[in-house]
């Protein structure tokens, strides 16, 4: 009895010690979490002051100006109204660059699937995006899964010389996994230091409850997969 006890209470110090790692290491995914959306949020500060508003600024210029020369110089109004259709077009499309890493309309209109395929259609490399019993999870759900797919896909795109990506998605026991698969040369775990882009990764599925992992080997692709939980994720944001 005293010998039971005693492996007991052993067993039950190293479940403990398990638990307190696992805690600490749950601690820093979500500190690092924060300190990455302080980062991006200083970020497009910066590009919304250097950028977006540069242009709006030289826009309101240009107007006051064409308005001026409305009566007075007609050809030079003209000429003014026809660069600020262009500059209004660069304009937008500053905008439109800065608002990519905010939640997506799409994504919160349409859900997973139709927001990972507008973003497939715009890269260089073929992307097929499937479905399986897929409905719609709770925001935070589905805001960390678009998120780790679309890094997965970048880097695919940049660093694996793929020339197909595979996103598969599907709901299986309250869980909404997600898989990203290429046919790029893959790299080998133990030689690569896992860069901020992976972390991300890690960091956002386990903010939310949920796991990642990443399956390689050097000529055999790459595969980023993982699962969140559909409803528990909200609560624990």
């Amino acid at each position: 009895m005293v010998l039971r006890n005693f492996r007991l209470t052993a067993a039950l110090h190293v479940r403990l010690d398990d638990i307190t790692r696992q805690e600490a290491e749950l601690r820093r995914s979500r500190q690092r979490t924060v300190a990455a959306q302080d980062a991006e949020r200083r970020r497009l500060e910066r590009n919304i002051h250097d950028g977006a508003q540069q242009h709006l600024v030289a826009l309101a210029v240009k107007l006051r100006l064409a308005g001026s020369l409305a009566h007075r110089d007609t050809a030079r109004a003209m000429t003014l109204a026809a660069e600020l259709q262009w500059e209004t077009r660069q304009a937008l499309a500053t905008l439109r660059e800065l608002t990519r890493g905010i939640y997506p309309p799409l994504l919160a209109e349409r859900g997973l699937g139709a927001a990972l395929r507008s973003q497939a259609a715009t890269m260089l490399i073929e992307v097929d995006v499937a479905e399986h019993g897929l409905g719609r999870a709770a925001s935070a759900a589905e805001y960390a899964v678009y998120f780790c797919c679309l890094e997965a896909l970048q880097n695919s795109a940049k660093h694996s010389a793929a020339t197909r990506v595979l996103v598969r998605l599907d709901i299986d026991d309250h869980e909404l996994r997600f898989s990203v698969s290429d046919d790029g040369r893959g790299f080998d775990p133990q030689s690569i230091r896992q860069g901020s882009g992976l972390r991300n990764m890690h960091d956002r599925a386990e903010a939310v409850g949920g796991q990642l992992d990443i399956r390689t080997a050097r000529g055999c692709g790459v595969t980023v997969q993982g699962s969140v939980p559909m409803l528990a994720a909200e609560a624990m944001q």
